[in-house]
């Protein structure tokens, strides 16, 4: 694990450049770094040493030179790709799964991309073809960005901020995607809050040749259900395909520990791993406090527990610092104690397992119950659906109405993914540059026309496996980690394991009264069935409640009344909405959590720095 930067384009003083844009993400990999400079190419990596200790430093040749790299991530199957290539005729010059990549281009060319199993993201230079060739892993597990200024420069990273050190970057505020992040809480698709800045999105490729770029999409994953197997049957397969892909996610030359809530996926991945160590953080309000289950499931397996309590005064202290490492603004409030736990097991191990993934391959949200509940009501014309849900936007929150809001339209125009905080007339009333020019649907609709003919669990799953996924769940996986020098892995977020879960039936997984059936039932064969049925909670976080004391109000109230706010926001419909909140009349507070975090990480690329 580590991080990459780099940047195509002649400089005089392109190392000073490069060297400034490594130390900007130290953080990634403090364990050593490396450089290629040559013509108008300059390529950096810091490292994060987890396999071959001593002989994958990077940057990394073949056996001619004429190929360098840079990679950051691991490759999961590389111990069978490297005995293929060398009955090819290829020669290894360390036992890193890095080199696996040279020798795997040199062979496939760009077709390797379909035979590599892992997370990563790599920058190649070919040396005799003056080509870039970079590519992002299958589900976007690592992040990588690019960037092109006016004179045809090219800069890449594995986070934005490296960017800020070259001469060649400006940083201009890309505002389109505030009205997008004020309904997905996140920065979706693939342009961000950076004007030019943009990610490449997963399972795709970019190639730099003369000047030209050019960027292609490799593997699309798609749901096929197969109705045959029985739910026993997939159950037992589930049961296989996690104990390869967990055993698989353990290769690694240093110490393996596994984060634990009180929740289905890490309580299975923490048994099946077998590890010392498992690392939980709780608050002390019991009704957000996971750790005592934590140790009490830690000391059924056999395993020590480390648990920590975070404290309100620490949570809020550390936001700034948080939004700075997300590099742009994500609102879910659990990324925050996602940073604390990483931080705790980074003071004992160097990779930690996770169960990222498991929800959008198994069915495990708990919107995914929603065609099976009041499904009579869905019979109903559409004409008079969408005339009660219009009547019922217009009255006050009460149990219900939101109902009727969320069905009076189809799935296609009201499924945005997991969150979907603001609609477009509170966007409209709250800010002060609505323009309306890309709406949240604008992202969503491919998904939909993708999976056009099949059932709405499956169509909501495609969609969030696409967005909520990368925007939010892996995005703050890999920046909160990074962020403490600790590698995550992800076993359920695998290529074997999609290609199980793809085919598993709605009926295997999500009904009226369940979600992860399948894989519940999987679990069971490892962990007890209380555990394994346990609902799913999310990671509870108190923000509400703290939303609704004065002394923490008073937070946001001052940070909506700052020079910043008064530029986006009509500042009255904020402290309305606060008001509210705060009296009990209303539930805003993921709506002002959302607003109070761009106000936040604003504060720290545009005004700090």
């Amino acid at each position: 694990m580590c991080g990459i930067v780099g940047f195509v384009g002649a400089r005089d003083n392109a190392q000073e450049i490069l060297q400034a844009m490594m130390d900007r993400i130290a953080h990634r990999g403090p364990d050593g770094q490396g450089q290629f400079l040559e013509g108008p190419v300059a390529l950096g990596q810091r490292r994060l040493s987890i396999i071959d200790l001593e002989g994958g430093r990077q940057p990394m040749y073949n056996e001619d030179e004429s190929l360098v790299v840079v990679f950051n991530g691991e490759i999961y199957n590389f111990q069978a790709l490297r005995e293929e290539l060398t009955a090819a005729g290829h020669t290894f010059a360390t036992r890193s799964d890095t080199e696996v990549l040279l020798h795997g281009y040199e062979q496939w060319g760009r077709e390797m991309l379909g035979r590599l199993r892992g997370m990563f993201t790599f920058a190649i230079w070919d040396r005799r073809e003056k080509t870039l060739f970079c590519a992002r892993d299958h589900f976007g597990i690592k992040p990588l960005y690019y960037y092109r200024n006016e004179d045809g420069e090219l800069l890449f990273g594995s986070e934005i901020k490296s960017f800020l050190d070259h001469p060649g970057f400006r940083k201009e505020l890309n505002e389109d995607q505030l009205s997008l992040y004020l309904s997905y809480q996140y920065s979706p698709g693939e342009d961000t809050f950076f004007r030019g800045v943009k990610k490449l999105l997963p399972a795709h490729w970019m190639e730099w040749k003369d000047g030209r770029l050019t960027v292609q999409r490799y593997w699309k994953p798609a749901f096929t259900p197969d109705e045959g197997p029985s739910l026993a049957d997939w159950e037992r397969a589930i049961s296989d395909a996690m104990k390869e892909s967990v055993a698989a996610h353990k290769i690694a030359d240093v110490e393996v520990g596994s984060f634990l809530s009180s929740g289905v996926d890490s309580s299975y991945m923490a048994a099946l791993a077998g590890v010392d160590k498992t690392f939980t953080v709780g608050f002390a309000n019991k009704q957000y406090d996971e750790t005592d289950y934590a140790r009490e499931f830690s000391a059924h397996i056999g395993v020590k527990n480390h648990a920590y309590r975070i404290t309100p005064e620490e949570y809020w202290a550390n936001l700034g610092r948080i939004q700075y490492h997300m590099d742009e603004p994500l609102a879910d409030a659990a990324s925050v104690a996602l940073y604390f736990v990483n931080r705790e097991a980074a003071k004992q191990v160097k990779v930690c397992l996770s169960g990222e993934g498991a929800d959008e391959f198994f069915g495990g949200y708990n919107i995914y119950k929603e065609p099976f509940t009041v499904s009579w009501y869905d019979r109903l014309p559409l004409w008079l659906r969408r005339g009660v849900g219009a009547l019922a936007a217009l009255l006050p929150p009460v149990p219900g109405v939101n109902f009727l809001v969320r069905r009076g339209r189809p799935l296609e125009e009201r499924y945005i993914g997991n969150t979907n905080l603001m609609g477009e007339r509170q966007k409209r009333r709250l800010l002060k540059n609505y323009t309306g020019r890309i709406l949240p649907t604008d992202l969503s609709r491919p998904y939909f026309e993708d999976t056009r003919g099949q059932d709405p669990v499956t169509r909501m799953e495609t969609c969030d496996l696409n967005l909520w996924m990368v925007g939010d769940i892996l995005l703050k996986a890999d920046k909160m980690s990074m962020a403490n020098s600790l590698e995550l892995r992800v076993p359920f977020l695998d290529r074997k394991v999609f290609e199980l879960a793809c085919r598993i039936p709605t009926r295997c997984k999500v009904n009226a009264s369940q979600t992860k059936i399948a894989m519940r039932g999987a679990a069971e064969m490892t962990i007890p069935a209380k555990t394994a049925d346990k609902k799913k909670l999310g990671f509870p976080v108190p923000v509400r409640a703290w939303l609704r004391e004065e002394k923490y109000a008073a937070v946001l109230r001052q940070a909506f009344h700052t020079p910043a706010a008064e530029r986006f926001f009509h500042t009255r419909e904020l402290d309305k909405m606060l008001d509210q909140h705060l009296q009990g009349k209303r539930d805003n507070w993921r709506q002002l959590w959302c607003v109070f975090i761009f106000l936040v990480w604003y504060d720290e690329f545009f005004t700090k720095r």
